[in-house]
């Protein structure tokens, strides 16, 4: 199960709350987006990024987000969500999700959330500051040394 999150410079571990089930007898699909914030939330932490927004009032605002099911999830179980960058822009980056079911060792969905650099002072998009950038390149590097985060 490993080599399935091997790229992923984020892993977080969530239980399967049987709350998460719908009529069809599987996790909602409005659960994985949930899923998706979990690690989109330990990839900001990693860098710091509520510490940023302290001091500069720029910060992170999801543009968009969509999700690739691959197999239902049920309860018991508890999924491994990795997350990563795909891409950095001037003002915008581009963050992957996977979603692995631990009891079936298996991805049981993938996708992508798009986000802007927002200046909520000024309420305008904002640059991705420098600092930022090296730490996304930073932790990306720590999974994939030979690789970086491609500049869009």
């Amino acid at each position: 199960m490993k080599r399935l999150l091997e790229q992923f410079p984020i892993v977080v571990n969530i239980p399967v709350a049987w709350g998460e089930m719908d009529a069809f007898q599987h996790v909602n699909n409005a659960v994985f987006f949930k899923y998706f914030e979990s690690a989109r939330v330990a990839y900001f932490e990693k860098l710091a990024f509520a510490e940023h927004f302290e001091q500069s009032g720029i910060g992170p605002i999801l543009a968009s987000t969509q999700c690739r099911f691959m197999m239902p999830l049920t309860y018991p179980d508890t999924v491994s969500v990795g997350a990563r960058m795909d891409s950095v822009a001037e003002d915008r980056f581009t963050m992957c999700f996977r979603v692995v079911s631990q009891r079936h060792r298996r991805i049981a969905a993938e996708g992508e959330g798009l986000i802007v650099v927002f200046d909520y002072r000024e309420n305008r998009k904002a640059p991705v500051p420098d600092d930022l950038r090296n730490r996304i390149i930073g932790l990306e590097r720590s999974v994939k040394p030979s690789a970086g985060v491609i500049p869009t």
